[in-house]
């Protein structure tokens, strides 16, 4: 950590380490647009979001005024956002690729008094969408932003604890829960996450996933603390966007374990010795499981190093893989939590494990989140300790490192034996044939729950059998209660519009018949 970042960690809020880092290293970039090249330097960042916090004064937000934007990944979302910050409104990001149902129940819930929108983007009609829903103070934030002279702002924010963001959890099986973050909960996720890549000024970073996800502000975190940029993707799609990582030399990316399995695939197409990025040397994400597998044949063929995390919208950093940790580590745990971070692994009661012993996973730190819009979502989420429930099951080991077996809700239980969807699946990776696999348990009025393994295989690939899958698994040593009982092969697993993440609800309600 240099003596540059650590001054600029202790910032209160997040305006106050725009500023500071736009005074040491003003005509530095920090964000480049992939598509089009267009930069934007430090101090451009921070003198644009005051002529846009002017603007948008001018319309009448005020500190305290609740702002919704779904917004691309562009510098116009970004100096949007740094601006809603410099007036110490509350903003609420929404995903781009969000609808009627989602975008209408986070603008009722956080109570919006305006809605910036990116008019027609990708074929659909945001500002459409905001007139059916009833917004208020819906205005087009793409191409241009509202501009105003700064001299006729109020102070600046000095308080980094107030709650000022609002995210939305993915609702991937009911209604989504509206997180609440300060600047300070944001600057201990960003900064931990710096600190464990060993970043430099001479990094150039990457954002291939929507900015309005929670590691949008927690990226930014770590460009300022470091002092280099990021290349912004506006639509992340491969080949296509491999011009843009080449062309501006990037050499940190990754987002999560699809997009490692994504750049792996590309690989894979180019003639034996050929870099897929030449200026690549590490991937870093988090937000999904990393099977053994893929973080091994990522530094195999890809040639660079492979971090991985673990975070969540409470929670945006927990624990990070450091590009120093051993092989064995990074391959097979999430890193290790930071110095503000306590993780503590407990029996369903909440009493602490010893090390080693599998349980749920509890969090306490700077970088957890103040609760959630609704109070009693609030109450259940939190123990009487403090610690944020988070339904995750894992084990600590002897060095610190955190290792995840799944979630609470993930294990299948057959014939009152517990069975991780996660072993069997870092199993099935291994297996020539699978692109990736999803384990799930469906309903069984013999077993209880009998465990599926749902497939999406590499074009070309010969179609795998049951069989075949099932002697692989007994060659891995796995138990025989835990092998599967049934196969599909799908064309695509199901994913969110974010991490691509998989949806395993979605594959249960298809096979549960």
């Amino acid at each position: 950590m240099t003596d540059t970042a650590r001054e600029l960690d202790r910032s209160a809020t997040l305006w106050e380490l725009i500023a500071r880092r736009a005074a040491v290293t003003p005509d530095a970039p920090v964000l480049i647009e992939a598509g089009t090249g267009r930069t934007l330097t430090f101090g451009g960042l921070r003198d644009g979001a005051e002529r846009v916090a002017a603007g948008l004064h001018g319309l009448g937000v005020r500190p305290g005024t609740v702002v919704a934007w779904q917004l691309p990944t562009r510098i116009e979302t970004v100096l949007l956002s740094v601006a809603l910050a410099r007036l110490g409104a509350v903003q609420t990001p929404v995903i781009p690729f969000y609808r009627d149902r989602e975008v209408g129940f986070a603008l009722t819930e956080s109570k919006a008094a305006y809605f910036a929108v990116p008019g027609t983007w990708r074929g659909f009609d945001h500002t459409a969408m905001a007139e059916r829903l009833g917004a208020r103070g819906v205005f087009e934030a793409y191409a241009g932003l509202p501009e105003g002279d700064p001299a006729v702002l109020p102070p600046p924010p000095a308080s980094g604890t107030d709650v000022r963001w609002i995210y939305w959890t993915s609702g991937t099986t009911s209604d989504p829960k509206g997180v609440l973050h300060t600047d300070r909960s944001l600057i201990a996720g960003g900064s931990c996450l710096a600190h464990a890549l060993r970043l430099s000024a001479s990094d150039i970073g990457s954002i291939a996933f929507p900015y309005a996800h929670i590691g949008g502000p927690d990226y930014l975190v770590m460009l300022l603390l470091y002092g280099f940029p990021a290349v912004l993707f506006e639509k992340f799609a491969l080949p296509e966007s491999l011009d843009g990582y080449r062309r501006h030399g990037v050499t940190v990316a990754g987002g999560s374990t699809a997009f490692y399995s994504m750049f792996l695939a590309e690989q894979r197409r180019l003639p034996p010795g050929e870099k897929l990025i030449p200026t690549l040397r590490l991937l870093a994400g988090g937000g999904a499981p990393k099977p053994p597998e893929i973080y091994h044949a990522v530094v195999r063929e890809l040639g660079c190093r492979l971090t991985h995390g673990y975070g969540m919208t409470e929670v945006p950093m927990i624990t990070m893989g450091s590009p120093d940790d051993t092989d064995e580590n990074l391959a097979g745990t999430e890193g290790r939590p930071p110095a503000g971070m306590s993780v503590r692994i407990t029996d369903p009661d909440g009493k602490p494990v010893p090390a080693g012993t599998d349980g749920e996973v509890r969090l306490r730190g700077e970088a957890v989140c103040s609760g959630y819009l609704d109070p009693a979502q609030s109450a259940a989420a939190f123990d009487a300790d403090g610690y944020l429930v988070t339904g995750d099951l894992g084990h600590l080991t002897g060095d610190g490192h955190l290792v995840l077996t799944g979630r609470s809700k993930d294990v299948i239980i057959r014939k009152g034996e517990n069975i991780s969807a996660k072993e069997i699946e870092d199993l099935l990776h291994r297996l020539p044939g699978v692109g990736d696999v999803a384990v799930i348990g469906l309903p069984d009025p013999e077993r209880g729950e009998r465990v599926c393994a749902v497939v999406e295989q590499p074009a070309g690939a010969e179609p795998l059998t049951l069989a075949v899958l099932t002697a692989h698994l007994r060659s891995e040593g796995l138990a025989t209660h835990k092998l599967p009982e049934q196969l599909e092969l799908v064309e695509a697993l199901p994913r969110n519009d974010t991490l691509r993440k998989v949806l395993k609800y979605k594959l249960r309600e298809r096979y549960a018949g």
